[in-house]
């Protein structure tokens, strides 16, 4: 531990790729949170709690907002308080990190986001039943509404949106601010799934939370742009060229600040036609198209091909980091 103590910025990186790799052979097993509650599942259950409390459709509009802001506040500040104790604890204890490091580990979707997507490609291949199955577990769309192409586009426009506040970001705050920074983006990214909604009950109350979650997402959502560029360098069928071109030319047109970056990128990269008109219960989205004049008649087989994509821009997340640790090490 003595080494640690001289180098004190080797052990945060090194804390930060052993959480990235346990996250790559594990994920979230299944079997230990039928025993113990996930991170995400404490943090929703609080946020559900309070708005239940807080949020009273007979409020006004600015009080909604104030309450909305009140309880964004306090659930962050919880989430930090929490990452710092765990932290400064575990730093007194001999080889806490590892403890850390599985800790942070569960905060990091990597595997499961592209376990998730492969589900999609897998059930897909069977037929079109099991595949709208399996995407209703990952996206928000009227499965009963999809064709093969449909169900296509939305697995892949997942994976390359959730790339950025799944894996990117967590990994981008604990590089700035280890597990408190760590814990704070997963609170604001919860904070937002839930109560961000632009819809009569949340308009006001999740505003802030809505703003924020935009806010912390900025540089991760560009970042996770570049490395589906870069891992377009050697994915056979893949261009990197274009993708930055599209990604440029089109990021701008998504509804969001920040899922454009990295569904743009992924449209260039594999010469797709992604985003487009989509449908969900009750209402439509009319966007624009993304990517070159490319196919949107998407099947199975491309679902896999952009794996292989999101495989590669996991890889080009790690080099810095491991880059940074070998400069400190050496």
């Amino acid at each position: 531990m003595s080494y640690f103590v001289q180098e004190p910025l080797f052990l945060p990186i090194l804390i930060l790729i052993t959480a990235i790799f346990i996250d790559i052979l594990i994920g979230d097993p299944a079997w230990l949170y039928r025993y113990v509650p996930h991170p995400v599942v404490i943090i929703g259950k609080a946020i559900e709690i309070s708005e239940h409390r807080m949020n009273n459709p007979k409020n006004s509009r600015i009080t909604g907002i104030l309450l909305g802001t009140l309880l964004s506040i306090g659930i962050i500040a919880l989430a930090i308080a929490v990452g710092l104790i765990l932290s400064r604890t575990l730093g007194q204890v001999s080889h806490g990190w590892i403890i850390e490091s599985i800790l942070a580990s569960s905060l990091i979707a990597y595997r499961g986001l592209g376990t998730a997507v492969h589900n999609v490609a897998t059930a897909l291949s069977q037929n079109m039943d099991e595949g709208r199955k399996a995407i209703s577990h990952l996206v928000g769309r009227d499965p009963e509404s999809l064709d093969e192409a449909g169900i296509s586009r939305a697995a892949i426009e997942s994976m390359a949106e959730n790339f950025s506040d799944g894996v990117v970001a967590p990994v981008f705050w604990f590089a700035l601010f280890g597990l408190p920074g760590l814990c704070a983006y997963k609170a604001i990214n919860t904070l937002d799934s839930m109560i961000g909604h632009k819809n009569e009950r949340f308009e006001a109350f999740g505003k802030f939370a809505a703003r924020l979650d935009d806010f912390v997402n900025l540089i991760p959502a560009r970042l996770a742009g570049f490395f589906y560029v870069f891992a377009g360098i050697f994915i056979h069928k893949a261009s990197a060229i274009r993708a930055f071109r599209v990604m440029i030319r089109d990021a701008g047109k998504h509804k969001s600040p920040n899922a454009g970056w990295q569904e743009a990128a992924v449209a260039g990269a594999l010469g797709f036609a992604l985003a487009g008109p989509r449908k969900y219960p009750g209402y439509v989205v009319d966007d624009p198209w993304m990517g070159d004049g490319g196919r949107n008649n998407l099947t199975a087989a491309d679902i896999k091909l952009a794996l292989k994509l999101y495989i590669g821009a996991g890889f080009w997340m790690v080099f810095p980091l491991g880059v940074c640790m070998g400069i400190l090490l050496f």
